[in-house]
Parts: structure tokens; sequence; C-alpha cells
């Protein structure tokens, strides 16, 4: 790896880092990234869940130190997401994943939707009963089990129209993710499919890129996010149905 390489993945790994703890989707950048730097296909997967699990530890700290709650939620929500998404990786062998995949892209655009239309002030969100929560956390975890690229985009969309302000649903969305990437890093070290040297010149971007976005994410509140969540919805969608 050349210096060069170095610092576009140091680089790169801090806006990716910043973009998920406000979002989601930075994978789109730093996978293309692990590719120039040479690690390809199964190996710039397995390299980058490092990066995202870095990332994710930090802007957990990050959301934490803030006193942002959620961790009482994401233990109602993290058995179903794992059932969901055990399920997703058994069947996904069993369908046309690019066809799975392309309608996700479509219906991620309504969920954007929902995601950004408040209710009237005499009318707020109300949390949802827990079976409902855990009915449409296995679909989250199927499509993650599934698919996996953009499931923390994914996740906001779901929890913000779950009853969640953005902020408090990124960090619930960020231990969830952390929780789904111990597992996955774990399989694809014991898979062989982790080039180390990159993963912690990635990791080293990513992780200080977690910290700020969490922080960026906490002092700006919804007015900094949305704007965020679009982008990053438009483009994952955009290319998850071809566009590009």
């Amino acid at each position: 790896m050349s210096p060069t390489d170095a610092v576009l993945l140091v680089v790169g790994g801090l806006f990716a880092g910043v973009i998920n703890a406000m979002a989601g989707g930075g994978s789109l950048l730093t996978v293309p990234l692990l590719s120039l730097a040479g690690v390809e296909g199964l190996l710039a997967n397995g390299t980058n869940r490092v990066g995202v699990l870095i990332q994710t530890g930090s802007a957990g700290i990050g959301f934490a130190r803030r006193g942002v709650g959620g961790r009482e939620e994401t233990l109602r929500i993290l058995v179903p997401t794992v059932v969901g998404g055990v399920i997703g990786s058994v069947a996904v062998s069993q369908i046309d994943d690019e066809l799975f995949e392309r309608a996700f892209g479509v219906l991620m655009i309504p969920l954007l939707v929902l995601a950004l239309w408040q209710p009237r002030a005499d009318r707020p969100r109300r949390p949802w009963p827990y079976w409902l929560t855990a009915t449409v956390f296995v679909g989250v975890g199927f499509y993650a089990g599934a698919i996996q690229a953009g499931v923390g985009l994914i996740l906001l969309l779901v929890l913000s129209r779950a009853g969640h302000d953005l902020v408090t649903a990124n960090a619930i969305k960020t231990y969830v993710v952390i929780a789904v990437s111990i597992v996955a890093v774990a399989v694809f070290v014991s898979q062989d499919q982790v080039r180390w040297l990159p993963a912690l010149v990635l990791s080293a971007g990513t992780a200080a890129g977690g910290y700020l976005g969490s922080q960026i994410a906490v002092d700006g509140g919804e007015r900094v996010i949305k704007p965020v969540l679009v982008v990053s919805v438009l483009a994952l969608s955009g290319r998850m149905i071809g566009l590009y």
C-alpha cells in the first residue's frame, strides 16, 4: 500500500465516518477506495467491516458522552433484528439478489418521505407497540442478512417512524450496528477475508469521523441530519436500482 493510498483511506474514512454517524451509506465511499488500494471483492468487504466496527464504536462513545439515550431501545430491537438477519442470510441464496436489491432501492424512497414527514404539533409521534416493533425489525434484519449495504440508513428511516427523533434514532442505530459488526468481523477474520494494514489505516479515519459525526448530529439536531439523510438515501437507492 502506497503513501497515497494510505492518505486516501484516512481522508475517505473520515468523511465516511461522519456520514455513517449522521445517517449511513459511508461504505459507498470506503469500499471503492479499498479497491483502489488493491483490496478487492470479498477482501474489500471484510476489510471495510473493521472500519465500520471502529467507526460505530467511536460514534457510540460520542453519543453516550453527550447523554443521548437509546441503549434500552437497542436491547428491544436487537433480538428481532438478529433473527431476521439469520433468516435473510439463509434466504439470500434462494432468491434473485439483484431483483431483491432493486426492490429495496425503490422502497427506500417512500421510507425517506415517511421519515421526513412531521406530524402536527397536536399529534406527536408515539412509540410503536412491541409486537409491531418486533415484526418490523425482523424485516430490517432480513434486509441486513440478505444485502447489508446501507443497513444503517434502513435502521435510521425505520426508527424515525417508530417514534424517535433523528438524533436518538442515530444513537440506537449505532448501537445495533456495533453488535452486528462484531459478529460480522469475527466471521470475516475466521475466513481470512481481512487485510489488516488497510483495515487499520481506514479505521484511523473512520474512528475520527464517527466521533466527529456524533457531535455534529447532537449539536445540529434534525436540521443538520435531514440533508445528510436525504443525500445518503438517494445515493444508495440510485446505486441499488442501477442508475450508476
